[in-house]
């Protein structure tokens, strides 16, 4: 139904001209809706109505690229940038009572952009009745940070590695032990865009030989209010000239395996005391032994009778 009165409603949307904005959180591949709704509950119709909605082209002079629009007499929306096509749509029945939102599918990281709603009434000398900024940020998860290392060289040399996370991250070094922060002058990170339009990070530590070395990655993303940090756990201990992995049983000390080795070669001895023993007496023949004999005068005797 048209307005009766377009002088009065032009009084009435003065104040509807100003912009209004908002802030929209999506993950890459869900899909998104944008509000642009006309803030009176009114009903309009389709044939009076221009709805655009579009983009501003950063480094093209504040130019605007369509992303989709309505013109009055369409039956459905169009689009003209082919990177929203059959991406973003408008519902012609939600527009009908003022709901101008678009819906966004399949979401990149291409999208992070400003998105403005625009809607003229022709009734109204094609007067913008609603204007709507809203602010996309796009966001994927980062796959958990694996370590490897160290390396066997002068110093120990760990590297980090995790992939498709947006927005850019954050990388961290800790001591595990006391979940400390490690210096960033000891690390070095490269940040990278892959195919998809994600991050991939990489990033080497590289810190002197201690005896003890307990270290973890943390990747941030500041957008998802996100830690990961590395579930593995490099433990190492030696001195300046060697690293060893630490032993099983948990021994750290030096004195106990000396001991040990004593003991071993005198348990050796034994064994070899009692075969030699043993092998003595079942190869010698038996011999009894009844002692001393005295001699006995009356058996001298008798034989002279």
């Amino acid at each position: 139904m048209r307005p009766r009165s377009p002088g009065l409603l032009l009084l009435l949307l003065w104040g509807l001209q100003a912009e209004s904005q908002e802030e929209v959180r999506a993950m890459v591949g869900s899909d998104v809706r944008l509000r642009c709704i006309y803030p009176k509950e009114n009903s309009f119709d389709l044939n009076d109505l221009y709805v655009y909605w579009q983009i501003s082209m950063a480094g093209k002079g504040n130019a605007d690229s369509v992303v989709t629009y309505y013109l009055s007499g369409n039956r459905s929306a169009d689009h003209s940038d082919n990177h929203y096509k059959d991406r973003a749509q408008l519902s012609l029945d939600s527009m009908k009572r003022g709901d101008f939102s678009l819906h966004l599918r399949n979401i990149t990281p291409q999208d992070e952009q400003k998105f403005i709603c625009l809607v003229f009434q022709i009734s109204l000398q094609l007067k913008k009745i609603l204007e709507v900024t809203v602010t996309l940020h796009v966001a994927a998860n980062y796959s958990m940070p694996v370590v490897s290392g160290p390396s066997q060289d002068e110093e120990l040399t760990f590297t980090c590695t995790s992939t498709n996370g947006y927005p850019r991250p954050n990388v961290y070094w800790i001591n595990k032990t006391d979940n400390r922060v490690l210096d960033d002058a000891l690390h070095n990170s490269t940040v990278s865009l892959n195919a998809r339009g994600l991050y991939d990070v990489v990033s080497v530590l590289r810190i002197g030989r201690t005896p003890h070395v307990n270290v973890g990655c943390c990747i941030e993303n500041v957008l998802l209010h996100q830690n990961l940090t590395s579930g593995q756990t490099e433990t190492f201990t030696g001195t300046k000239d060697s690293i060893t992995e630490d032993p099983i049983d948990g021994s750290h000390g030096g004195e106990p395996r000396p001991v040990l080795s004593v003991l071993v070669v005198l348990a050796v001895i034994v064994a070899l005391a009692l075969a030699i023993g043993w092998l003595c007496r079942s190869r010698c023949p038996p011999r009894s032994y009844t002692g001393a004999q005295v001699a006995r005068p009356e058996l001298a005797l008798t034989e002279h009778v």
